[in-house]
């Protein structure tokens, strides 16, 4: 395979885009690969492939998968290389998706997910001449040591830290005193944004002598649907939350999330969502407070720019709120229902966080 240096590029900056994510383009059925290509594009660069596999939640799952693919067509609009998709309908398919991408010839492939850290590994190890990046992963052993391949990128996200901001939006603004969370599956990606909320309602309480309850995460085990496309149970368990007293929610379960606004909706309640700004990408956005947003698209494209012009590192990419690979989703429609004072507090505690004056932790302290 052949790489394309030397060419001028547009550098994408890392500053978070809240801008709505677009329609997804057309591709081939589950399980197939689509390939596109973008005469029109500023910095033509036909030789080189940027492929993708998303996770069994599918590219269309209004939150990561979606954000991810959106980098990609950015890269494509921005650079001009060819691109390719596979999208899994499975765990069990991740190697054999990946496998089939590098049978396709790509030049940089992204892996979307948490999950598919283990098929990426493996195909990065037996592919060296291959640059993987993978969303919400990073390559680390037991013992945290850094085992990234040179040519596997980690891009990680500290959602902790703007979702320690939307558990305090959440305490302040609950009427019923109780506010509830639920996650897809008991992994990292999904804890962190779940410890950083519990903190954040947890700063509430200390700083106003409040007693605001969470439900569905103690710092430790909490609620799970068990993976991240079933509505249904998301519903489900978001309905057992409110019958206890939620009145605001924030799912951190990709699709099946979306069962959950549905439930708060029903309710009467206000919901927060997670990794892209669910105002533009649900249609729930009447009811959201805000959204922990996350910069996968911009990583991902800024990981393909360097693919393609041979700067391509293994060094983690983390995204923050000081970077602004992390923050928080404007309120939008709920813009007048939240206090000025409040709108100052958060804004002090963003700068606390950014200084290092706050420290939020990914896992419970």
């Amino acid at each position: 395979m052949r790489k394309t240096t030397g060419i001028a590029l547009v550098t994408g900056c890392l500053t978070l885009a809240l801008a709505a994510c677009g329609e997804r383009p057309e591709s081939g059925d589950a399980g197939e690969s689509s390939a596109r290509h973008n005469p029109t594009a500023a910095a033509a660069n036909p030789d080189f492939k940027a492929c993708m596999v998303s996770d069994s939640t599918g590219f269309d799952d209004k939150s990561f998968n979606q954000t991810s693919l959106k980098g990609q067509t950015d890269a494509a609009a921005k650079l001009g290389v060819e691109t390719a998709e596979v999208e899994s309908t499975g765990n069990e398919q991740y190697a054999d998706n990946v496998d089939q991408l590098v049978r396709q010839n790509c030049d940089e492939i992204t892996t979307v997910g948490f999950l598919l850290g283990d098929a990426t590994l493996a195909a990065a190890k037996a592919n060296p001449d291959i640059d993987f990046a993978i969303v919400d992963y990073a390559f680390v052993d037991d013992m945290g040591k850094d085992i990234s391949p040179p040519n596997a990128k980690g891009l990680v996200y500290a959602t902790e830290q703007p979702a320690y901001l939307a558990g305090y939006l959440a305490a302040a603004m609950s009427k019923s005193g109780v506010v509830g969370t639920f996650g897809g599956m008991n992994i990292p990606p999904v804890t962190t944004y779940m410890e950083g909320f519990r903190q954040g309602v947890e700063k509430y309480n200390d700083d106003n002598g409040a007693d605001v309850q969470l439900l569905g995460w103690d710092g430790t085990d909490g609620s799970f649907t068990e993976n991240f496309d079933d509505k249904t149970k998301g519903q489900s368990i978001a309905e057992q939350l409110i019958a206890q007293g939620t009145d605001i929610l924030f799912p951190v379960a990709g699709t099946a999330g979306l069962g959950g606004l549905q439930a708060v909706k029903e309710a009467g309640g206000k919901g927060i969502w997670v990794d892209t700004d669910g105002y533009h990408s649900t249609e729930y956005g009447e009811i959201l407070l805000t959204s922990v947003v996350k910069g996968i698209d911009v990583s991902v494209t800024e990981a393909i720019r360097a693919s393609v012009d041979g700067s391509f590192d293994n060094e983690v990419y983390r995204g923050t709120l000081a970077n602004g690979g992390a923050a928080l989703a404007p309120f939008h429609d709920l813009e007048a229902e939240i206090p000025q004072q409040l709108k100052d507090e958060l804004e002090e505690l963003e700068q606390g966080i950014i200084d290092g004056s706050i420290t939020v932790t990914p896992t419970a302290r």
